[in-house]
């Protein structure tokens, strides 16, 4: 059953995690070369271009799903969204396709004004729309909004350190996003404190993006502690 959370406590946060993160890849975005475009990416097959053509697609989806029917109901939130469904050979197909698809029309020269329009698009739909207003999304799946906002703040913020990899750049990963990642990833629970990790450790080792050292897997089964786990 999907909880019903106050619209301050659940939006709000989310709101401004997602616009922290997207202006802060829209900075770096302005900065990239021709060259940055064609390097391959920790997200096989995509080069750099084919992933920020994806993330461009994924924060600009909003916009037309509260412009369709709102459904009655929620049926799954940000958690259950990034289920095992979402990772299945089709489904993984049809990603890395579309964001190739995409990539086609992504021009260097115009890269971070698209990805910027993308982006205050979806904020502007966010903000004129009631708090409340369930959507439905590509997958079918009924979700209220600030929870769907949920996840683009994760491919935004996740694919973030992707590109940061790839680009040989440190992570820049904001703290409201960092926050709201950690928080999706973990439930909520605080990690087991023999860990000592910070959140952007958190967010790298429980997305793949850092391997886990033998001390740390001994600590966590030791806890019993367990956090979403989704695919690249």
């Amino acid at each position: 059953m999907i909880e019903r959370l106050g619209a301050r406590s659940l939006t709000d946060p989310i709101r401004v995690a997602f616009s922290a993160e997207c202006a802060q890849l829209t900075e770096i975005l302005a900065e990239l070369v021709d060259a940055d475009l064609d390097r391959p990416t920790d997200c096989p097959p995509w080069t750099v271009r084919e992933l920020i053509a994806h993330v461009r697609t994924g924060v600009g989806r909003l916009a037309d799903m509260l412009a369709a029917p709102a459904p009655p109901r929620a049926e799954v939130d940000a958690a259950g969204y990034f289920g095992a469904a979402k990772f299945t050979a089709e489904v993984d197909a049809d990603r890395i396709a579309g964001g190739r698809q995409d990539a086609l029309q992504v021009d260097r020269a115009a890269l971070a004004t698209e990805f910027d329009r993308a982006w205050r698009a979806t904020e502007a739909a966010v903000a004129a729309a009631p708090p409340d207003r369930v959507v439905r999304t590509r997958h079918g799946d009924a979700m209220r909004l600030g929870e769907f906002l949920r996840t683009r703040v994760v491919e935004v913020g996740v694919h973030g350190l992707d590109l940061a990899a790839a680009l040989g750049r440190p992570p820049w990963l904001t703290p409201p996003a960092a926050v709201v990642i950690a928080e999706l990833l973990t439930g909520g629970r605080p990690t087991p404190a023999a860990l000592s990790w910070d959140r952007l450790t958190l967010i790298r080792k429980a997305t793949g993006r850092a391997g886990l050292t033998a001390p740390e897997r001994a600590a966590i089964d030791a806890a019993d502690f367990r956090w979403l786990a989704f695919g690249r």
